[in-house]
């Protein structure tokens, strides 16, 4: 007798996966659908036994200690009762069940199907998050093929039904029990469902109906998106099989970060630091806001840590650009670490005049600064 592992070309420890594999390959080389030389539907018969009894492991055990003996004369079927283990070979046969039909076997997908949806992560600027703009990308998608108009067969050819499964996209398999006959139906292994086989593939996109290409696509990103905003283009990802409608394509925004500026929703912060002479007497400086600079008046007599208000110089809300949020300015007060002497007596000077009666808002700002109680 045959040896089924060399039937199969695989080693004798070889793995699920690797007997699937080769299982696989060898049916469809030897389909009597494709292959029409003299003892091709034997062999694909020979296969189909050999990948039945390797498939499950009890099974398989049996045939490793016993050869085909232990099969009790039908490679690949179970003893009687053994109602799980049949189910468990079936499954692993037939690459899982998905979804269950009220017959239990798997529903039916030969009509057109929908496409993928697409992901593509794109980094935008800081102010063109802001402010929106137009990129230009590109994706890798699938396209239905120009030769074969999707149908996958060669020019002047077309798909045959499949004999294993006469077109129905399945396969039947009866076994008798002690409850009397079970019949379990899967997806068909020569035609995965379709029930038809392309015996004449096309030679452009390799008989699968569809190509990879590159699109240039120029997408709008809105004013105000940030990281984690996905805008949706309908219709650019991949197209369906059989002439489905195409899958979506998901753009995912992140946002790089700005040296001066951060963002928290609608709002952007920044900080800014002044001499201790400006928070007393109070100046006009120039800051840095998304709008370009602008001059930011700071009051005399700002606190340490104060902050500062330019309203709708902030991010525009997204879906209504009118609407901004503000800017807000943390202020930062520089204290000199060293002082000249007359610099000291300058201020020991200011400082003596004012008495523990006399002290204003203005004395106590000072005070607070040079360290003196008020």
């Amino acid at each position: 007798m045959a040896d089924f592992y060399q039937i199969l070309g695989v080693p004798r420890d070889a793995d699920a996966d690797t007997l699937k594999k080769a299982y696989r390959k060898l049916a469809r080389q030897y389909h009597p659908d494709v292959n029409k030389e003299p003892g091709a539907e034997d062999k694909f018969k020979e296969i189909g036994k050999a990948y039945e009894a390797l498939a499950d492991p009890e099974t398989r055990a049996r045939y490793d200690q016993f050869g085909e003996a232990g099969l009790g004369g039908a490679a690949g079927m179970p003893d009687m009762g053994d109602m799980g283990g049949f189910a468990d070979l079936f499954e692993t046969f037939f690459n899982g069940f998905g979804g269950q039909n009220p017959q239990g076997g798997r529903t039916q997908r030969r009509g057109p199907q929908q496409g993928d949806d697409l992901r593509y992560d794109l980094n935008v600027d800081f102010k063109d998050a802001i402010f929106g703009q137009q990129r230009e990308i590109k994706i890798p998608h699938l396209e239905t093929c120009e030769v074969c108009r999707g149908t996958g067969a060669k020019p002047g050819t077309g798909p045959k039904t499949c004999s294993t499964c006469g077109g129905s996209g399945q396969v039947r398999r009866a076994t008798r029990t002690p409850f009397g006959n079970f019949t379990q139906v899967a997806e068909c292994p020569s035609c995965n469902g379709t029930g038809q086989i392309i015996a004449d593939p096309c030679v452009s996109c390799g008989g699968n109906g569809v190509k990879q290409v590159r699109k240039k696509l120029r997408i709008n990103i809105p004013a105000g998106v940030d990281t984690g905003t996905k805008l949706r283009v309908s219709g650019e990802g991949n197209v369906g099989l059989k002439g489905g409608p195409p899958g979506d394509l998901y753009v995912f925004i992140k946002v790089k970060n700005d040296s001066k500026l951060k963002r928290e929703g609608v709002t952007i912060y920044s900080e800014i630091a002044v001499s201790y002479l400006q928070a007393i007497l109070g100046d006009t400086v120039k800051i840095t806001t998304v709008d370009g600079d602008v001059n930011l008046k700071i009051p005399s007599g700002t606190q340490p840590n104060t902050t500062l208000l330019l309203e709708n110089k902030g991010v525009p809300r997204l879906g209504n650009p009118v609407a901004r949020g503000n800017h807000e300015v943390l202020v930062k007060v520089n204290l000199p670490t060293r002082i000249t002497d007359g610099e000291r007596e300058l201020l020991e000077g200011l400082a003596s005049q004012y008495s523990d009666k006399n002290i204003n808002s203005s004395s106590g700002l000072f005070s607070k600064l040079f360290g003196k109680e008020s």
